[in-house]
């Protein structure tokens, strides 16, 4: 006696699936990038589209080039900056100074 599943021991998606069934494929070309650490990353692109100069490393993510002698430079990563920094910046010691003696002056009700 059959339990019901019409489908039983095949999956969605099971059967056969070749050219006849999907089309045919549209032709593919493979460009080899480098990246500075000398990783080398193959991305297939359609036959007729345009090629980028640079893709990113699949393996650490900084840029690559189609030359594999001179490829991009990492990016410049600054380090992390507080607050103060970004103050310091722009704000001289005098002028942080001032700022201060104004704000006790307004403090203490002298002004």
């Amino acid at each position: 006696m059959a339990s019901g599943n019409a489908i039983r021991g095949s999956r969605v998606g099971a059967g056969p699936m070749g050219e006849a069934e999907r089309g045919e494929s549209a032709p593919r070309t493979r460009i080899s990038f480098w990246c500075a650490n000398g990783h080398e990353t193959q991305p297939s692109f359609a036959g007729d589209a345009q090629v980028p100069d640079t893709w990113d490393c699949q393996r650490c993510g900084f840029p690559a080039g189609k030359d594999r002698d001179s490829p991009p430079d990492p990016p410049r990563t600054e380090p992390y900056k507080t607050h103060l920094a970004y103050v310091r910046e722009r704000r001289s010691d005098a002028d942080g100074e001032a700022i201060l003696a104004e704000a006790l002056a307004k403090l203490r009700g002298e002004i």
